[in-house]
């Protein structure tokens, strides 16, 4: 069970997935096939295993981008005291990482999850960037707002030892990453 209080995971699954339909895809990157479920499955039953709060932004026709699907997670879930931002696309993310970020957002304004070096997901705001997440349009996500929060020693770069946090599925052959795959 989950302390009351804990930050929601806002899961962006408003895409139009281009780039996968463009690499051979049948369908959208998101209702594809890996192990026998569809890639967005997967993300949401490692969020309901990690006990969090979550919201799944989806709507249909879909969004103009990644920063309006933010301030739209955000817009929608006004009394959390913080946000975990995941993309929909990444089938490998271990609710364990999901919990390590929302632990460490109890301490740290912003928190960017990495693997060897390599920047992830899901990022973590707390509440004091809700003005600066709803503001947010088109297909600029919050890289700003990071790059801010580093600049103001704000930011916890946080190493996991989970390669959920960077791989995504973006074309085709992710898919085939299954030796990744842990869970």
């Amino acid at each position: 069970m989950v302390a009351a209080g804990e930050p929601v995971i806002i899961i962006l699954a408003a895409g139009k997935g281009e780039r996968f339909l463009a690499s051979g895809g049948t369908t959208h990157k998101l209702d594809a096939l890996l192990h026998g479920k569809a890639v967005l499955q997967h993300v949401l039953d490692a969020v309901k295993a990690s006990g969090l709060p979550w919201h799944l932004v989806r709507p249909e026709g879909g969004t103009r981008g990644m920063g309006e699907s933010i301030a739209m997670g955000v817009r929608a879930t006004p009394d959390s005291p913080g946000w975990l931002i995941l993309p929909g696309d990444l089938p490998f993310i271990q609710p364990a990482s999901l919990l390590r970020v929302a632990q460490a957002l109890k301490a740290h304004p912003v928190v960017v999850p990495h693997y060897q070096q390599k920047q992830g997901h899901p990022v973590g705001f707390q509440r004091t960037f809700f003005d600066a997440l709803t503001s947010l349009g088109g297909d600029v996500g919050a890289k700003a707002i990071v790059r801010a929060a580093r600049e103001k020693r704000e930011a916890l770069e946080l190493t996991l030892e989970d390669v959920g946090v960077v791989n995504d599925v973006d074309v085709v052959r992710d898919l085939g990453a299954e030796q990744l795959f842990r869970r």
